[in-house]
């Protein structure tokens, strides 16, 4: 398995991926699955991959060394929707190869991609590519892509980015979330691939390869731990209240009320009511419940 985000913000483009291939008690492999193409001044372009790593490669190898002559390239096309058409093209021409023969043995043909980045005097685009060739493009209201591991990591992203946001703090939203990926699963893992693209830049300007031994990313992973500890800590308990509308389910099946119970228990001590949780917020977490006055009965 895999984690890659790309995030676009107003700023540029910020990608990143993990580099763990194969994950098990006794073999680990790692492999970079970005790909940078870049020619200073006249365009950059990088290319995220998850799934099947001997198709995502095959595909790759279509890409930049295709059979017949004079066949487009990510290093010749015109536009960034030609990029992103050329690599499903790519992808189709492997499954058209291939597929069968993955198939007799089992294998899934599964392969994802994110592809962005600007070619002189256009605009910077992003792109996701599907298994099937279509692909999807980035917007104001969606402005980022994740394949491959991608639940552990979303939430941070669709609480924090915008398109407003940053490179910089993109960046660290990014590794963020690829931190709670690395955590949560063991097929994702360092070292990381993270590369900020500055918008009209047409160059790479910021790269970075993280492991273990790097400060920021180890910051990352002490600080954002223990914070969410400590707002964890803020938050008031629930506060429960008296109620008799627990439903129950009878012998027959049916949904019915609680039977109450009676005021005394078997040792003799007086029966506590069930409780739900008050809908009024209170100040403090052991506060009683101040249930709300109707909006037209003044209160007592």
């Amino acid at each position: 398995m895999t984690y890659c985000v790309a995030m676009a913000v107003d700023e540029g483009i910020v990608f990143l991926s993990d580099t763990r291939t194969n994950a098990g008690v006794d073999h680990i492999s790692t492999s970079r699955k970005m790909a940078v193409f870049e020619e200073p001044g006249e365009r950059v372009l990088v290319l995220l991959v998850a799934g099947n790593l001997a198709i995502t490669q095959a595909t790759l190898q279509v890409l930049t060394e295709p059979q017949e002559a004079g066949r487009p390239t990510l290093w010749n096309v015109a536009s960034m929707v030609e990029a992103a058409r050329l690599v499903g093209e790519a992808v189709r021409e492997v499954y058209r190869r291939d597929a069968d023969a993955l198939k007799s043995f089992g294998v899934e043909f599964s392969c994802s991609f994110i592809l962005g980045g600007q070619l002189r005097s256009q605009p910077m685009r992003l792109f996701q590519i599907y298994a099937a060739g279509n692909f999807i493009e980035t917007s104001t209201l969606s402005p980022y892509f994740q394949i491959g591991e991608s639940k552990y990591g979303k939430p941070i992203i669709d609480r924090v980015l915008t398109p407003a946001t940053s490179l910089d703090e993109a960046a660290k939203c990014a590794l963020i979330s690829m931190d709670s990926t690395v955590r949560s699963n063991l097929s994702v893992g360092l070292p990381l691939d993270l590369l900020v693209y500055e918008r009209d830049s047409l160059r790479v300007t910021r790269y970075a390869t993280l492991d273990q031994s790097n400060e920021y990313y180890q910051m990352i992973n002490t600080t954002w731990g223990a914070r969410l500890r400590q707002v964890f800590g803020e938050i008031p308990d629930p506060v429960w209240s008296d109620t008799g509308d627990v439903p129950r389910r009878s012998r027959a099946g049916d949904a019915v009320p609680l039977v109450p119970r009676s005021p005394l228990d078997a040792s003799g001590a007086e029966a506590r009511p069930a409780q739900t949780l008050a809908q009024a917020h209170s100040s403090h977490p052991s506060a009683p419940l101040q249930q709300p006055h109707a909006p037209d009965t003044p209160p007592a």
